[in-house]
C-alpha cells in the first residue's frame, strides 16, 4: 500500500516564490495541475493533504479536494483547519482552509477532531478495511503543541488496529518533540534517517512526519524533491505484518 502525505500550501508556492509575504494570498492559477500531475504520478492508495482550499477565491471558488478528486478518481473527505465556533469561520480565506484525505478505496468511516487549544487543531480520523489514519496539522506555539501531542496520544491509544499518524507537527525542534508520543505510543518513524522538508528549496527543517504502529512494515520511505510547495511531499510503500489469530 502506498501513502503520500503533502503540504500544498494551498497550491499557492508559484506565487509564493514571487512575493513571499503576500504568496498565501494569491491565485492557484494552473500550479494545482502540477501538483494532481505529480500525485498522479506518484500512484498512492491514500493521499494526506495539509493546507487545501475548499472554495475561496484563491481557488477560483473551486474545492481543490474535490478537484483532484475527480482527476484521480479517488474518494475524499475534507474538514475545515478550524473548529466551527472559531472566529475565524467568520474571516473570508480562513473559512476555506482545511486539509483532506484523498483514497482509491471505499472511506469506511470518518471523524473529525478538535484540540482544546490552539488556532490549528483539527485531527482528521480515516478508517479504510485494515488501517486507520489520522492526519494532523499542529499549532506554531511550543507550548500549546506539547498539550496538542498529549491530547493526540488520548486520542489514538483507544485505536485497537494499525494505524498511521502523518502531518505537519511544526515541530521546529525536530524529532524531540514528539519522542514523549512516540515512546508512550509505540510508534515508529517511517523516515530513519530523519529528513528535514523544509522549505523545500534547501530543506533544514523536520517539520513533517509519518509515524506508524508496529504492525505496519515500511518498505520505502521517500522524500521526493520537488518544489510545487514549501514542503516536500513524504511517500510511503507499507505493508501489515501478518498476526496469529
Amino acid at each position: 500500500m502506498r501513502f503520500l502525505l503533502y503540504n500544498i500550501c494551498y497550491g499557492t508556492h508559484g506565487n509564493q516564490r514571487k512575493f513571499p509575504l503576500i504568496g498565501l494570498l494569491g491565485r492557484t492559477h494552473d500550479h494545482l495541475g502540477d501538483i494532481i500531475d505529480f500525485i498522479g504520478k506518484a500512484d498512492p492508495d491514500v493521499v494526506g493533504l495539509i493546507e487545501v482550499d475548499s472554495g475561496s477565491y484563491r481557488s477560483g471558488r473551486k474545492s481543490q479536494v474535490e478537484v483532484i478528486a475527480n482527476e484521480l478518481g479517488h474518494f475524499h473527505s475534507y474538514c475545515s483547519k478550524y473548529a466551527s465556533d472559531s472566529r475565524l469561520q467568520r474571516i473570508p480565506i480562513y473559512n476555506k482552509q482545511g486539509n483532506a484525505f484523498l483514497a482509491k478505496d471505499t472511506i469506511h468511516s470518518e471523524k473529525f477532531h478538535y484540540f482544546e487549544q490552539g488556532m490549528k487543531k483539527m485531527v482528521m480520523e480515516l478508517e479504510l478495511e485494515k488501517v486507520t489514519f489520522f492526519l494532523v496539522h499542529l499549532a506554531l506555539s511550543y507550548k500549546t503543541r506539547q498539550a496538542q501531542i498529549l491530547r493526540l496520544y488520548n486520542m489514538i491509544k483507544e485505536t485497537n488496529r494499525p494505524y498511521i499518524v502523518a502531518g505537519d507537527f511544526n515541530a521546529f525542534m525536530g524529532e524531540d518533540e514528539i519522542q514523549l508520543l512516540m515512546s508512550a505510543s509505540g510508534l515508529q518513524n517511517a523516515d530513519k534517517e530523519m529528513r528535514p522538508s523544509y522549505p523545500s528549496r534547501n530543506p533544514k527543517r523536520h517539520l513533517d512526519f509519518i509515524l506508524h504502529s508496529p504492525e505496519i512494515r515500511i518498505k520505502r520511505f521517500e522524500m521526493p524533491r520537488i518544489q510545487l510547495s514549501d514542503h516536500l511531499p513524504l511517500l510511503i510503500d507499507f505493508e501489515l505484518e501478518e498476526t496469529t489469530p
